[in-house]
């Protein structure tokens, strides 16, 4: 369905479409360069195009051949496979589950595609899904591949004996180590986002402070400071876009997220620099206790080399440290 916006302040197109589209950066420019999509009627749209206030931006959606099997063209990685559950590292960029709305492969596509078992208690588009992460999220996911194991995980999930701890990069240092306590919903003026709101679902999550970059006109940011900070994050609840929500009321936002307020040179990152690091569980069959830890990707390692003190980095991002630093503060 094509879309028509009207520009309500002075931005790049793309920054704008990022936000209004809630589309990656990449996805976006593919749009631009394709020609689907227009300022003013003048069709050689360009990225870096500064929009003036009150123009109309229109956006042509190519046209989908449902009928059409998705190609899956990426790849998973498997950290855990037994006969119950299967632990992967999803890669950024790509969306979980299917909706009306989607229209590319998914992780459950992926998951069909490999021939792997799956549960089925939550509908045939979402097969062994336990829990989810955003599109631009990276990082450790859990999958149940019995309907016995989806059950058994789904009670952990509520009594918080599963979790996971996540890595992020935010644009300006957080004053100290925080709990933030606020109820998330529907955001009333954007419904691609969520926010604070008064009568909103219970949501609480903690920060901690890791590690700050070096100082230099390379990572100043639209809040002058000259200064990112590498942060970790524990959820207490499970809210959609519970920790970009709660970082925006701190006045913190993770580079990349345009959504939620980042202002930064999107030039610089294709996504939230946001990565599910860490996952613990109680095995759903054994009942053992298991820990599982993935790297940094390739995109968030390169920018902290470039912009950190890869000795400290090296120190702080270790499982054990984290858990400690959170237990230690909790």
């Amino acid at each position: 369905m094509d879309k028509e916006f009207i520009v309500d302040e002075s931005v790049r197109l793309d920054q704008f479409l990022v936000i209004k589209l809630d589309e990656t950066r990449n996805q976006v420019d593919q749009l631009i360069k394709k020609g689907f999509v227009t300022v003013s009627n003048k069709k050689k749209a360009k990225s870096g195009l500064k929009l003036q206030v009150g123009q109309k931006v229109f956006v042509t959606f190519p046209e989908v051949i449902k009928e059409a099997p998705l190609e899956v063209d990426f790849d998973v990685e498997i950290i855990y496979e037994d006969d119950y559950i299967l632990v992967i590292n999803k890669p950024s960029g790509v969306i979980v589950h299917g909706a009306a709305s989607v229209k590319e492969a998914t992780l459950v596509d992926w998951l069909k595609l490999k021939e792997i078992s799956l549960s089925t208690i939550s509908g045939e588009e979402r097969h062994g899904i336990v829990h989810r992460l955003d599109k631009g999220t990276s990082g450790l996911m859990l999958i149940a591949k019995t309907n016995e194991a989806h059950v058994a995980l789904s009670k952990q999930l509520e009594d918080k004996t599963m979790g996971r701890y996540y890595l992020a990069l935010i644009d300006l240092p957080l004053k100290d180590n925080i709990i933030v306590n606020k109820p998330i919903g529907r955001n009333p003026h954007n419904r691609l986002k969520q926010g604070i709101v008064d009568h909103g679902k219970s949501a609480k999550t903690s920060f901690i402070k890791l590690c700050l970059s070096n100082d230099g006109e390379a990572v100043r940011n639209s809040a002058g400071s000259n200064k990112y900070e590498l942060i970790a994050a524990k959820l207490f609840t499970g809210r959609t876009h519970q920790i970009r929500v709660h970082l925006e009321s701190l006045n913190r936002h993770i580079l990349g997220d345009a959504l939620y307020g980042f202002q930064g040179n999107l030039d610089r990152m294709q996504r939230v620099y946001l990565h599910a690091y860490n996952l613990y569980l109680k095995h759903p069959i054994t009942k053992e206790n298991i820990n599982f830890c993935v790297n940094l990707p390739e995109d968030m390692q390169t920018f902290c080399k470039n912009n950190f003190n890869m000795e400290i980095i090296n120190e702080k991002i270790n499982s054990k440290y984290i858990i400690d630093s959170f237990n230690n503060f909790n």
